[in-house]
């Protein structure tokens, strides 16, 4: 497993047609450092705009993904993702100087060779190793894909066209280790038959014999193969016994399958981390799988949303009790909002306040339908910031803390009289200079109820 995010140790330069524009382009691959993700540039725009590699920028899935952020816009990136992913390089700034991803030989191999020429460096921070936590489905028109909990990424593809050429095709990862051998040198394919339609469509300008298998499962005439070799620029193309154009054998039987699980890897890269978790795939294609990224990917932030939320445990010893609170801040009854502290870290810290009927302020605030003021919920949570940034200090009790801004305050629900907050705040950046900016979550239970973003100056007491 590996422990560490990476990236390249140095530029990776890629040139080439692109499949379906057909111009020739040239793609650079840097180094880039922890969490950059990957990024494609546009050097070939003004401005130089980018676009991260992410299932939510994907915006056209035919015949190959294609991702976009405003004008940055890079087609069939699949195959350079899934190279990317079979190394673990998640770090990356992709140069390129035209829309779309070189196609080189239809599979990932060559990508994978000029990565592993230059090599792969590792960074000094850790790994994000996800795991699902339930089982993801995406299900339409036939086609099936699941993705399951798993203790390792592993894919299985399946597909059946009804082609006597192709039949029913299996093919299996079980490990991406695996994955240089087996299937990245698994080439794209298509039917003769879509060929003119696509061509029609304004597509596979740059296809070939050299980068595509094509299947011949319908019989032909000589005037349509005329008609495909100046398509291809061919002098002449025919049909093999086997069902392929041109002599151009399959490496393997089941070569189609491969590639299609190839896709799947490609695609499914685009969620940022690796995923443990088992896919099971019955005729994928970009569209199936780019939407089953999405939901994997939403079901990762909700997991990472869910292991964020503070737990209370009214029999757990505080980490701080209230007369403790009461020698660190200066805030008296009826103004302090925080009971006890329950846990501290080096960048945040969580409190609880237990909402009583017999507060002062529920006498004249809503008496009817007493609710807990928004106000004072931002004032407790400033509390609670105060107490982590105050511990920072040797003499914690020569400074006071003062607001300067709150930012993107959401109140989400309402708290009322026997309601247990729980505040988390967390240091968005170091304190500088007496400025301290953090993050303020405030639960009842596991419901979000508050959140805002709060700066505060820690001011040195005149008479200390």
């Amino acid at each position: 497993m590996i422990e560490h995010q990476r990236t390249v140790k140095g530029p990776v330069l890629i040139e080439g047609i692109g499949l379906h524009s057909g111009l020739n382009v040239s793609m650079t691959i840097f180094p880039a450092s922890a969490d950059h993700g990957i990024i494609f540039k546009r050097v070939d725009l003004e401005g130089n705009p980018m676009v991260q590699a992410d299932p939510f920028n994907v915006v056209e899935t035919s015949r190959s993904t294609t991702i976009a952020d405003g004008p940055a816009k890079v087609q069939t990136i699949e195959h350079l993702m899934a190279a990317l992913f079979s190394l673990s390089v998640e770090n990356v700034l992709i140069e390129i100087d035209g829309p779309e991803v070189p196609i080189l030989d239809g599979s990932s191999i060559q990508f994978l060779h000029a990565l592993e020429a230059v090599g792969i460096e590792t960074l000094d921070a850790p790994r994000k190793h996800l795991r699902l936590n339930k089982t993801i489905e995406f299900e339409e028109n036939g086609i099936h894909i699941t993705a399951t909990p798993a203790d390792k990424f592993s894919v299985v593809s399946m597909i059946d066209y009804g082609s006597k050429v192709l039949g029913q095709q299996y093919a299996e990862l079980n490990d991406i280790s695996e994955f240089k051998e087996s299937i990245a040198s698994s080439k794209t394919f298509c039917f003769f038959r879509e060929l003119e339609q696509l061509a029609e469509h304004n597509l596979i300008k740059g296809g070939s014999l050299d980068n595509a298998l094509v299947v011949v499962d319908e019989p032909v005439s000589e005037a349509t193969l005329d008609r495909v070799s100046t398509l291809l620029n061919k002098p002449k193309v025919s049909v093999t016994k086997s069902g392929y154009l041109n002599n151009v054998e399959p490496q393997f039987p089941n070569e189609p399958a491969k590639h299609k699980l190839l896709d799947i890897i490609g695609d499914l890269a685009l969620i940022g981390s690796p995923v443990n978790m088992r896919i099971v795939a019955k005729r994928p294609g970009h569209y199936a799988n780019t939407e089953l990224a999405k939901k994997i990917k939403k079901q990762m932030l909700k997991q990472a949303r869910e292991a964020s939320i503070p737990v209370y445990n009214p029999n757990q010893e505080p980490v701080m009790n209230l007369e403790q609170i009461k020698d660190l801040l200066p805030h008296r009854y009826p103004f302090l909002f925080v009971d006890k502290v329950i846990e501290m870290g080096s960048d945040h810290v969580v409190a609880i306040k237990n909402v009583t009927g017999n507060e002062q302020f529920f006498q004249g605030h809503f008496p009817g339908n007493p609710v807990f003021p928004g106000v004072l919920q931002i004032e407790a949570m400033a509390q609670t910031g105060g107490i982590l940034a105050l511990t920072k200090f040797d003499d914690p009790k020569n400074y006071d803390t003062y607001f300067l801004k709150i930012d993107n305050c959401k109140f989400k629900s309402l708290v009322v009289p026997g309601d247990t907050l729980i505040f988390k705040l967390q240091f968005m950046q170091p304190i500088r200079r007496g400025i301290c900016v953090m993050k303020g979550e405030t639960f009842v239970g596991d419901k979000l109820v508050t959140e805002a973003d709060l700066v505060a100056k820690i001011h040195r007491k005149e008479n200390t």
